[in-house]
């Protein structure tokens, strides 16, 4: 009798599966490749000359120019054309049609409409902002911004910092003058000076040696320690005997501060607080 012949079952769930796998996963990167990228803002835009000066009017060159791009690594010629779609003259088609560029009273105003002379001014131009600069308020309210938060941030730190704090700083500023002042008076010009230089005032107060410069300042004031003559030695008040040489090209009172840092120095620091308490 002959053999009954078996019948193999396929499976096609698995394939259509795997099928649908692959779709998903290569939605996202068909996506990803569709996302635009360096978008240019359709707006108008104004442009100014730099310095000080407004001419009634002033030309800039509008041909005859070049633009290195980097991505073909060679040099581009430039050109603006009423005409044309680009400033590039080696994608233009048909004949070239040029356009002067000239700023009224120092200004020029281009509507949105001329993206070509836009992109020129604000991408290509060799002469962008050496001649000429794009107004972008964004960026000076971005700047703004900044300046106003260092500025707040530096009145909230004068507000809170103590006095010996308040005092080392302000010493950086108006010198021994500070030893007259009042708390009051003390505390009413570090606010000034934390609102009209934030940048120094914010720098000072983070600065470790600030607070050690002051106190060799204050020794000296009060006769504990002195400086010689020659501005080289700090020596001891009572007898003349040396404390500390200062290293060639220092500040003397900054080369103190480092020095009240080491082994020794701690030990004279030590000796000194006790005097001024």
């Amino acid at each position: 009798m002959a053999k009954k012949q078996e019948t193999k079952k396929v499976e096609v769930e698995p394939q259509v599966e795997t099928m649908v796998e692959t779709v998903i996963a290569e939605e996202p990167k068909v996506r990803e490749r569709l996302k635009p990228s360096n978008e240019w803002e359709i707006k108008d835009r104004v442009y100014y000359l730099k310095g000080n000066k407004k001419p009634i009017s002033r030309s800039i060159k509008a041909a005859n120019i070049y633009y290195f791009d980097e991505k073909k690594g060679y040099e581009r010629e430039l050109k603006y054309c009423q005409n044309q779609r680009t400033p590039f003259v080696d994608e233009m088609i048909g004949d070239q049609r040029l356009e002067h560029v000239i700023f009224r009273n120092g200004a020029l105003f281009v509507e949105k409409s001329k993206t070509t002379l836009q992109k020129l001014l604000s991408l290509y131009h060799p002469h962008k902002d050496t001649i000429f600069y794009e107004h972008k308020p964004e960026v000076i309210a971005s700047d703004e911004i900044e300046v106003l938060e260092m500025e707040a941030d530096a009145i909230l730190a004068a507000r809170d910092m103590d006095v010996d704090m308040a005092e080392a700083i302000m010493r950086v500023e108006k010198g021994s003058n500070v030893s007259k002042m009042s708390s009051k008076e003390l505390k009413r010009d570090l606010l000034i000076f934390a609102r009209t230089n934030p940048a120094l005032f914010l720098e000072l107060a983070t600065d470790e040696n600030v607070q050690l410069r002051n106190f060799g300042i204050k020794a000296t004031e009060l006769g504990i320690i002195k400086l010689s003559s020659d501005q080289r030695n700090f020596l001891w008040g009572s007898n003349n005997r040396p404390v500390m040489t200062v290293p060639f090209d220092e500040h003397p009172y900054t080369a103190l501060a480092h020095w009240f840092k080491t082994d020794e120095g701690m030990e004279i620091y030590a000796n000194i607080e006790k005097r001024l308490n």
